[in-house]
């Protein structure tokens, strides 16, 4: 049923974008400047909520509950679980916007700042690792921890629906369930449809500046079909060898991307940008999480803050979902720390690498990223490298990185998709997989022939609003069975020594006994 029902709903919304993306879109955008100004502290107060709900079970009692059960073994290594992690969750955003988004809010910087001024810079750094650090980790350890706890611990099935089972009983497996299950696979797939999409344009944009190549309809759709050969080829090797494979590539590439942009670029330069950014950052964390600009009447927080927290919301049922079949055997602090605390913390240095890189370009003036900006976002970090030793190898690099990560995140939805149209657990069937897999391909090349995806892209955030109140819901169902977990695991406890303590007298006495005895027969 879901499985049926999640087609026929994909399809009607990429035909109304694919055959009429004006009127759609116009829609779409309407709706969109609704929910953010009516809504969007709804966003910021969830997502803040998360962040402390994570952080109070990663370091309070509950945190040493294992997923799987008390002697449960993880699967990965942990090298290969944070690779999966990292090229699931943001991998291909970071190429993408680790250069772009410092020298965009350089140029149009927030609360008020002169822009391209010194105060500029370092705002800019600093809601960049704001805006890619703890809280959209949170957002997907969330969901990512609560479907692992019920696919492994109590048995589910690894579907949304199965999240709510404690509130609302068995009613998580009727309508309300299926309701719940064909939203999130919906949202999943025009997620990732619109990401391939963007993805593509980058890509082509890359070989058009390395190669020459020209960066139109041909040469996207062609990408697309290399990329659709590639993540079907991995998805169908499964978890543990072609998912397992290329994340660990993908972590080794960005690793020496990494390296290189830190030794040729401005190496002291990044470290002091780093160190001030992390202060900065921790210093008005809470402020950040929590800030509107009511009196201002600034769109700034609604055009990105509220955008990504509703977008990461959007992509938590995808990220979770993958994150929770790759992080059995884990305990809940290991989880949170890290799902959350090392993601972000690599997150931090890639910015600072690139974004600190960008901006020491700018503001010094060995290369104009504000005209390359106004080209498009996904010329920035290849103009950046044309201030840099080496600006070909460099960009060979990335364009490279950007396929496989672009490969990634595809296998790990087409899986993800797969297991969450399926009602029974484990493995998904291989034709699931490749239905899943032909229609997200079909879906990013009609839309990018016909124009439609910025309008999916803003119907998605819409969407993401019922999935913000879906995450409180969660947040309770899971306290309430990890607490359970945790008084049976107590009482197990408590029984367990009372046997010990139990067993020790009985030993104690018959030595006593015994002794006793000898003694008497001494005498």
């Amino acid at each position: 049923m879901v499985f049926r029902l999640s087609i026929a709903l994909v399809v009607l919304l990429v035909l109304a974008a694919g055959v009429a993306p004006d009127p759609f879109n116009e829609i779409v955008r309407g709706g969109l400047v609704h929910i953010v100004r009516s809504a969007g502290w709804l966003y910021l107060l969830v997502v803040f909520i998360t962040l402390s709900f994570l952080l109070y079970l990663a370091f309070g009692r509950l945190g040493s509950l294992r997923i799987g059960g008390e002697d449960a073994e993880p699967d990965f290594s942990n090298a290969s679980w944070m690779s999966m992690l990292f090229a699931a969750g943001m991998g291909i955003g970071l190429v993408f916007w680790g250069a772009a988004e410092p020298v965009s809010h350089f140029v149009t910087p927030p609360e008020g700042l002169p822009p391209q001024s010194m105060e500029a810079a370092r705002a800019s750094m600093r809601y960049a690792f704001f805006h890619w650090g703890l809280h959209p980790w949170a957002i997907y350890a969330l969901i990512g921890l609560a479907m692992a706890w019920f696919q492994f611990n109590r048995n589910g099935r690894g579907l949304i629906s199965d999240l709510l089972q404690p509130l609302i009983g068995a009613h998580h497996r009727g309508w309300i369930g299926t309701v719940v299950n064909v939203a999130a696979v919906v949202a999943t797939a025009i997620g990732v449809a619109t990401t391939l999409g963007f993805g593509t344009i980058q890509i082509a944009a890359g070989l058009d500046r390395v190669f020459g190549l020209h960066a139109g309809a041909p040469l996207q759709l062609t990408i697309i079909a290399v990329a659709f050969v590639l993540y079907m080829a991995s998805t169908a090797s499964g978890v543990h060898r072609g998912i397992k494979w290329l994340s660990n590539l993908n972590l080794g590439l960005a690793a020496l991307l990494l390296s290189l942009v830190l030794v040729l670029g401005p190496t002291a330069f990044i470290f002091d940008t780093f160190t001030t950014t992390i202060g900065a950052y921790l210093n008005q964390l809470v402020t950040m999480s929590l800030r509107m600009s009511p009196f201002s009447g600034s769109t700034w927080v609604a055009d990105w803050t509220i955008f990504y927290w509703a977008w990461w919301i959007a992509w938590a049922p995808f990220v979770g979902s993958f994150i929770a079949r790759v992080s059995r055997g884990r305990s809940i602090r290991e989880f949170v720390l890290g799902v959350v605390i090392a993601p972000s913390v690599l997150g931090f240095l890639w910015f600072s690498v690139f974004g600190g890189t960008a901006l020491w370009s700018q503001i010094f003036g060995h290369v104009d990223l504000v005209q390359a900006l106004g080209t498009g976002y996904e010329t920035v970090l290849f103009t950046m490298f044309d201030s840099l030793p080496m600006p070909t190898v460099l960009s060979v690099i990335a364009l490279v990185l950007l396929i496989i990560f672009f490969v990634t995140s595809a296998d790990s939805a087409v899986l993800v998709l797969a297991s969450m149209s399926t009602d029974e657990a484990g493995d998904p069937p291989l034709s699931r997989k490749i239905t899943w897999g032909v229609a997200i391909a079909l879906i990013a090349a009609v839309l990018l022939l016909a124009g439609g995806l910025d309008a999916l892209q803003g119907m998605i955030t819409i969407a993401a609003l019922p999935f913000a109140l879906l995450m409180l819901a969660v947040m309770w169902s899971l306290y309430r069975v990890l607490d359970m977990e945790y008084a049976l695991q107590r009482r197990r406890a408590l029984r367990a020594r009372r046997m010990m303590d139990a067993w020790i007298e009985r030993e104690i006495a018959a030595q006593e006994e015994t002794r006793d005895e000898a003694s008497r027969a001494d005498t």
